[in-house]
């Protein structure tokens, strides 16, 4: 019999984050002296996230040993309507695995911070900014019911905004948080409408309660005719919700924000975009699988959605010299695989490359963070070269990380990634066959710049002297020393992460994929959606598997992008440069990257304030201003000075009037009346 979790210790679990980042940022600035309230504030954030770490794993324990759960609600805000509007946690498989992701990535970039942030002015407020995004997640992952879902993912993205924006004084970097918080809106009022067809059609936002009706959302026809058929209801809300999904995990095409949100420090790009805010949407389908599972249109769109995002998004990594960009597209790229995951109805396979990737590529942010640090905020991979000898243990965890994330056997990351590629080819679903096209290419895409990156930084000859962006001293010798390995509070993360990138693939997919770890938190139909179910039939063990992948197509697309990457950049370094000259045109589609961010800005941008226009000067100043309020009491003034002019108070003027109307009804009565 399952026991049943304590609603104090789930509290606890969100609300330590929280404080944390109150109190440090409201001691941290009010203490005397930077010294004290620096360290006051990043001993407050890091314990409520230690706090909040242990209190997941432990739950995470119960969850698993004692087949413990959680649904009740804590708090009822208010009811409108019959709608009851709560606050409450919900506790499964699923809910416990996320909150031990976030709190222990979390935990890992809160003491990495202390080293990378040092010596900036802001150290005390991105402590706060840190803690607070941390319980937003916690909030988002946690909740039972789809409004305190909607409070997390708001808040998530309202945090992203700030934390993005970080150096205000920086234009690109306010350019990029604005960029992120609207593009984030347009999904954001897809997610809203989903929501509140959900809300409109079961009267409740409960999960339970939403799920219980969810065949008769399926049997409801929507007054929208596609391809001239009626579209069922729940086909438009799992649209609807995916299209939030779109805006917060970056899919095509609202996937524009994220690159440019590398403009932040280092930490909160493994915070926000490796392991928390962009798997909100993944998390999100996969919690609502029960809607999902009956709209094979929605699962459609979400293939080839993903499918577009993985496949193209990793060829645009294959042209940035920027460090942190390269693992940008990537996380794109991989967010892509996820979704292509979901598509399939493989929504645990989507979950577990979740987990995994939040690992690995947390490890490669902060390692690249490391790498800038060490090369005096150099960031680009052109004037590296050579670092391995400097940096060691940055390189070798760099190294796990891009094995891991390449899918190589036995790391983490191969058993999920190759999960995918074989959930969706067992996928009967319309879009499957494009989406197993798109996921197979994107495996030689992965290795390729994956590799471009690690060899170009870490391997080669030394390129620092040649970097333009350098400082020369007067004589025109360059100022800038050889790069040195980073502090233990930026190393210490990087080993403890590189951890589970390496192991925790092959001890949690069995119960994680094919276990009952999932069993109340995710729902699939099986006889139409057989991927998991064949899935099933073909898994024999971890060791099997990394066995059998010898002969497989993913490992040896892998193992010819890592050599392709190798001999271009280490062995015949004039070959980039010539495929460039040949390929110029596809070089400058993708350095511009597909020419997306000029269609936002100089069509839809444009075209959107245009139309504002038309309708600020013709609809509101000209219709509504002009003609219905200032219209209206103009006609009313003009009658009332018509009428006063009637009403002279001169007695003849009354005697005229009266005259001259008995005079028309006479001559109505007796000459013009029939």
């Amino acid at each position: 019999m399952s026991q049943t979790l304590q609603a104090s210790t789930l509290l606890t679990v969100a609300l330590a984050p929280l404080v944390g980042a109150l109190l440090a940022g409201i001691l941290g600035t009010r203490l005397g002296g930077d010294r004290i309230g620096r360290r006051v504030s990043h001993s407050l954030t890091i314990l409520g996230v230690l706090v909040s770490f242990v209190l997941s794993a432990q739950t995470l324990y119960s969850v698993v040993q004692d087949g413990a759960r959680f649904n009740e609600t804590l708090y009822t805000w208010m009811e409108v309507g019959g709608l009851t509007m709560e606050i409450g946690f919900m506790v499964d498989g699923l809910t416990a695995m996320m909150m031990c992701v976030v709190t222990f990535v979390s935990l890992m970039v809160h003491i990495y911070t202390m080293g990378y942030m040092a010596e900036d002015e802001g150290y005390n407020r991105f402590f706060a900014y840190i803690s607070l995004f941390t319980f937003s997640m916690l909030m988002l992952v946690m909740s039972n019911n789809l409004l305190q879902l909607f409070f997390g993912w708001e808040a998530v993205g309202l945090v992203s905004y700030l934390l993005i924006g970080f150096w205000f004084n920086k234009p690109s970097a306010v350019f990029a948080n604005m960029k992120a918080f609207l593009v984030n809106r347009v999904g954001d009022f897809g997610f809203i409408l989903g929501i509140g067809l959900i809300a409109a059609y079961t009267g409740s936002l409960n999960y339970t309660e939403v799920f219980a009706k969810a065949t008769e959302l399926s049997q409801i026809d929507f007054p929208w005719l596609v391809f001239g058929q009626d579209t069922l209801l729940v086909t438009v809300i799992c649209i609807c919700l995916f299209i939030g999904a779109m805006g917060k995990s970056a899919q095509f095409p609202l996937h524009v924000w994220l690159p440019d949100s590398m403009e932040g420090p280092t930490p909160i790009s493994a915070l926000i975009h490796a392991a928390t805010m962009v798997t909100a949407g993944i998390f999100m389908v996969a919690r609502m699988s029960p809607l999902f599972e009956l709209s094979d249109t929605a699962l459609n769109l979400i293939l080839v959605i993903g499918s577009i995002t993985a496949l193209f998004m990793g060829f645009l990594g294959m042209v940035q010299n920027d460090i942190k960009r390269v693992v940008a597209y990537s996380t794109l790229s991989q967010l892509g695989y996820m979704t292509v995951a979901l598509g399939a109805s493989a929504y645990s396979v989507a979950v577990f490359h979740l987990m995994t990737h939040a690992f690995f590529k947390a490890l490669l942010f902060l390692a690249a963070g490391s790498v800038i640090m060490g090369m005096h905020h150099n960031q680009d991979i052109r004037w590296m070269g050579g670092v391995r000898k400097y940096m060691p243990i940055t390189w070798i965890t760099s190294l796990l990380g891009s094995l891991a994330l390449i899918g190589t056997p036995l790391f983490s990351g191969f058993y999920s990634k190759d999960s995918i590629i074989e959930a969706v080819a067992a996928s009967h679903l319309p879009a499957a066959a494009w989406a197993h096209f798109a996921v197979l290419a994107g495996v030689f895409i992965t290795a390729f710049y994956s590799f471009r990156m690690y060899f170009l930084v870490f391997h080669g000859k030394e390129r620092f002297d040649q970097n333009p962006d350098a400082h020369h001293d007067g004589h025109g010798h360059d100022e800038h020393h050889a790069p040195h390995e980073s502090p233990w509070v930026v190393t210490v993360p990087l080993v403890l992460l590189a951890i589970p990138s390496v192991l925790i693939g092959y001890f949690t997919i069995d119960p994680m994929l094919f276990g009952d770890f999932f069993q109340d938190a995710i729902s699939v139909h099986a006889s139409a959606h057989p991927a998991m179910t064949e899935l099933r039939h073909e898994f024999h063990g971890a060791m099997a598997m990394a066995e059998h992948a010898l002969g497989t197509w993913p490992l040896w697309l892998a193992v010819s992008g890592v050599v392709l990457s190798f001999y271009m950049y280490m062995v015949n370094p004039a070959l980039p440069a010539a495929i460039h000259r040949i390929f110029m045109p596809i070089h400058t589609l993708l350095i511009n990257k597909y020419y997306l961010d000029a269609f936002n800005e100089h069509v839809l941008a444009r075209g959107t304030r245009a139309l504002a226009t038309v309708l600020w000067k013709g609809g509101d100043q000209g219709l509504i201003d002009g003609w219905l309020v200032n219209g209206s009491w103009r006609l009313v003034g003009r009658l009332s000075q018509f009428a006063r002019r009637l009403q002279s108070g001169f007695l003849y003027h009354y005697a005229l009037l009266m005259i001259l109307g008995m005079f028309g009804l006479i001559t109505w009565f007796v000459w013009l009346k029939p």
